[in-house]
């Protein structure tokens, strides 16, 4: 398939924030399984929005590798903004749950708790990057009714 270079670093900045996801999903799942931290609080309502946002960065990875594919489809396009937007709410929400997490968390796993930070801020930073990237191949006009606390179809 020819690829349509346009969307290259979209494309790229997509799949380092869904990267920095799983780093995100991995080390705070891991955070269930161990004895000491396994009723942490703001894990388990973290984990609520931390699961669709995870959901959002997956479908518009597809969508930003679709179009650097050569696909062309205006559904695509719309798919990956409404993903973004959603990604975007639901971020929110888990750094909230982050935050209760680091303040619950006793002093031998705080440092663990802010890595997890660390990858939340560079899945937030790249998820930014690929937006931007494609409001300038798409015009900003295509972003209208980004979606301030619910979800927007997608």
């Amino acid at each position: 398939m020819r690829q349509n270079e346009k969307w290259r670093t979209m494309a790229d900045d997509m799949n380092r924030s869904l990267y920095s996801e799983q780093m995100v999903c991995a080390m705070s799942t891991q955070l269930l399984h161990i004895p000491e931290t396994r009723g942490l609080k703001g894990n388990a309502e973290m984990h609520t929005s931390l699961v669709p946002a995870s959901y959002h960065r997956v479908t518009a990875t597809g969508s930003a590798q679709r179009l650097l594919n050569g696909e062309s489809a205006p559904s695509i396009v719309q798919t990956f903004i409404a993903c973004i937007q959603n990604a975007e709410v639901r971020d929110r929400n888990v750094r909230a749950g982050l935050q209760v997490m680091l303040e619950d968390a006793s002093e031998s796993y705080k440092p663990f708790i802010q890595n997890i930070i660390r990858w939340q801020d560079y899945a937030e930073m790249y998820l930014r990057n690929a937006k931007q990237s494609a409001m300038q191949i798409t015009g900003a006009a295509a972003w209208q009714g980004q979606p301030q606390n619910g979800e927007v179809q997608g």
